[in-house]
């Protein structure tokens, strides 16, 4: 993350995302802290001053948050479909935005990477197909305050009517996070949960119009964003991706979704979000130690068929952020872990100021240990 000899200057220049003018270019994406209150996944003043206290990102999306109670994966996230999870963002939104900050909800279905004992009823969890994804774990509550990894349990197949209903779920989400005064919303359609599961060839083996070819696949993408434009405007709209272009052992970060045609499969989509006029195209690039760029011809075809802003993350530091601005491929940059340690984390960039160290064993679950209790830079 150090930007010494680096002109960080065109990264705290102004830019416009859909109706709003953003104060810089750099962007903390969704991340998972698990801090909700329990029973009932509610957002609290513990995360309210959490995001208050990063305001001054140029742009703010909430971790990841659950459409519906059968969207969640893991132990203590929080959801965006009761009336009290509505009421408790109210606190993050306001906090924010007495700052100064603009934040987007990141509205959340994990579909097959979850638990019984995460589900209501403890019933199985639900896809398009009933394959378990396999190579990766979910956190479960195993304990007040307590948790532990688990397995994911054997999902079912959703029936095409479930389909269209889930589709309306995300539209009544994006209500919800109207109401609870968000800019925005974001869809997380990444990292092998829901949407990424109908995208991708090895967990979408249906036979109805949900499933088979490329555009069959992406129909539940393009319901989504047409349900949830029509609630909160095109230009209030992002979409995540997290294209994954070689099989590693790593790949486990993205649930083994590498498709043989990883660059057809995401320009095809990203047409998609180009004809539906979208806000904003946020791209995680794999962030695992010495993981690679995207491909070229990939940044490059990207720019090339979409209109809207781009993000990049993923282990981004400033050179990387400031050289792929300079090409064009991006537009706003988000840096993950280091927004995590640093509330002041612009600033600290903008002044070459050392950044604090996160602290894994806090990051998931437990109080303003590890969350709240960061400091800012000290002269």
């Amino acid at each position: 993350m150090k930007s010494e000899l680096v002109n960080t200057d065109p990264l705290f220049s102004s830019i416009e995302l859909g109706p709003f003018t953003l104060k810089n270019r750099i962007v903390m994406p969704p991340l998972t802290r698990s801090r909700s209150t329990q029973p009932g996944n509610i957002p609290n003043q513990l995360m309210a001053e959490y995001y208050a206290q990063r305001a001054s990102a140029g742009f703010m999306v909430t971790e990841g948050t659950q459409i519906e109670p059968r969207g969640q994966g893991y132990a203590w996230t929080p959801g965006i479909h009761s009336a009290e999870q509505v009421q408790g963002w109210k606190k993050v939104t306001k906090a924010v935005h007495d700052k100064g900050g603009i934040i987007f909800a990141q509205l959340w279905h994990v579909g097959r990477v979850s638990h019984t004992t995460l589900q209501p009823n403890s019933e199985k969890p639900v896809g398009p197909s009933d394959l378990v994804a396999d190579n990766v774990s979910v956190f479960i509550e195993t304990g007040p305050g307590q948790g532990a990894l688990a397995e994911p349990s054997e999902p079912r197949a959703l029936t095409t009517a479930e389909v269209g209903e889930l589709v309306n779920m995300y539209a009544q989400a994006a209500r919800n996070a109207l109401e609870a005064g968000f800019d925005g919303v974001e869809l997380h359609c990444a990292n092998g949960y829901l949407v990424n599961q109908f995208i991708s060839e090895h967990t979408n083996k249906r036979d109805d119009q949900y499933g088979g070819t490329l555009a069959n696949r992406l129909r539940f993408l393009k319901e989504i964003v047409e349900a949830v434009s029509e609630v909160v405007g095109a230009n209030r709209l992002g979409v995540r991706f997290a294209p994954l272009f070689e099989s590693t052992d790593e790949e486990r970060v993205y649930l083994g979704l590498v498709e043989s045609n990883p660059h057809d499969t995401y320009i095809q989509a990203v047409k998609l979000l180009e004809q539906a006029g979208i806000a904003y195209l946020s791209i995680a690039e794999a962030d695992w130690q010495n993981a690679p760029d995207l491909p070229q011809a990939f940044y490059e075809a990207v720019r090339a068929e979409f209109s809207g802003r781009i993000i990049y993350a993923g282990k981004y530091t400033i050179e990387k952020a400031v050289n792929v601005l300079a090409k064009g491929y991006g537009d706003l940059f988000a840096f993950g872990r280091p927004f995590i340690a640093n509330p002041d984390l612009p600033e600290r960039i903008a002044n070459n100021w050392p950044l604090n160290k996160a602290d894994a064993a806090t990051m998931y679950g437990g109080t303003e240990v590890g969350y709240s209790d960061y400091s800012f830079y000290q002269k």
